[in-house]
């Protein structure tokens, strides 16, 4: 496959991360965006720069407009045009519902949803140019069967799933795949909240009776970045070890 720009949203750390190394071993050029964890996010640049890989981070809140253009403008002149975008950016604020804020629920949907229709759709014109692209974007298996204590992250993961299928049907003509990946239990910073009793009954639920690495997740991205997923759009590739079986 040859190279292509690629832009991996919420890179430094976890998914993220090991999404940014994954396409940079494939041989792409990876824009790592961050929004707080400079320093986490330039490690991964190290370790692209280290394996021979080109990489930039670009720190930016893709949850508003104005974030997202200056990404945007930032990868395009570091590295180009993107064809490649994988939207991360995550964040959870549980509680139950009659204990959550309106801005509990509001950061959520902007960083986890409000965020994939911003970067989708301004990656979307240079792509569209080009006739070639792919957007996958981080779902989970929440947003498909959803969890208590996780309405506003449910509601923003499913809300992927819905977009991911929309715009698959619009662009799809145009050479461009629109796919999503809905990991299940992963050990990331997101998880190691979950204490010990939690875990065991979280893993009795696995059929692999283990969490899932963020090297893992990643190999789906990659897999859906690739030449080999040409004919795959419109899809949410599970990764949850059988726990939605």
């Amino acid at each position: 496959m040859s190279s292509r720009v690629a832009l991996v949203t919420g890179a430094s750390r976890g998914i993220g991360r090991a999404a940014a190394l994954h396409l940079a071993d494939d041989g792409h050029r990876v824009a790592v965006n961050f929004v707080r964890a400079k320093d986490e996010a330039e490690s991964v640049v190290d370790a692209i720069q280290a394996s021979g890989g080109e990489a930039v981070a670009i720190g930016a809140d893709v949850g508003t407009e104005a974030g997202v253009a200056e990404l945007f403008g930032g990868v395009e002149e570091s590295l180009g045009p993107v064809e490649i975008l994988v939207n991360n950016a995550g964040v959870v604020r549980d509680n139950l519902l009659l204990r959550m804020t309106t801005e509990d629920w509001d950061d959520v949907l902007a960083v986890n949803l409000r965020s994939v229709f911003l970067c989708t759709k301004i990656a979307l014109r240079a792509m569209i140019r080009a006739r070639w692209g792919r957007v996958i974007s981080i779902t989970s298996v929440s947003g498909l069967s959803g969890n208590p204590g996780q309405a506003n992250y449910a509601a923003a993961k499913a809300g992927i799933v819905g977009f991911t299928k929309s715009v698959s049907k619009e662009v799809g003509s145009r050479g461009i795949t629109v796919n999503a990946v809905a990991p299940g239990f992963v050990e990331t910073d997101m998880t190691d909240d979950i204490d010990e009793a939690g875990r065991e009954l979280a893993k009795s639920r696995i059929t692999l009776g283990r969490f899932g690495t963020p090297e893992e997740i990643s190999a789906a991205v990659g897999y859906l970045a690739s030449e080999q997923a040409a004919y795959v759009t419109g899809q949410v590739l599970v990764v949850d070890g059988g726990l939605g079986i």
